[in-house]
């Protein structure tokens, strides 16, 4: 299933469903094949999405931190950050807030 997120201040975004669904509980939204984003809930997105952001990267740092100190290679981020996911959320969260417009998927 792919997540196709829709609004009229920016353009569609569409991420795979488990990259999908991740974003969406961090936003606290059901991760349901439809569901809404409204204006005055942007900003409590973008700063769940934040400080998620910001514990993933401290915990990866920690991760590469202590398998350096035992001696052994770090290991990099499996794939794809959460940082690199959630930016254009981030983005298209700003935007709909800024044009007080609806951010929508399934519909």
């Amino acid at each position: 299933m792919l997540y196709k997120f829709k609004s009229k201040a920016a353009g569609d975004l569409i991420m795979l469903e488990p990259n999908g669904r991740q974003v969406l509980q961090i936003i606290g939204k059901d991760p349901g094949p439809k569901g809404i984003v409204e204006p005055p809930q942007m900003g409590a997105a973008i700063q769940a999405l934040e400080a998620a952001i910001a514990r993933d990267e401290a915990e990866q740092k920690k991760a590469e931190e202590e398998a350096q100190a035992r001696g052994e290679k770090a290991l990099g981020a499996d794939g794809i950050s959460l940082r690199q996911r959630a930016v254009p959320f981030i983005d298209m969260l700003r935007r709909a807030e800024k044009a007080g417009e609806d951010i929508v998927w399934g519909v």
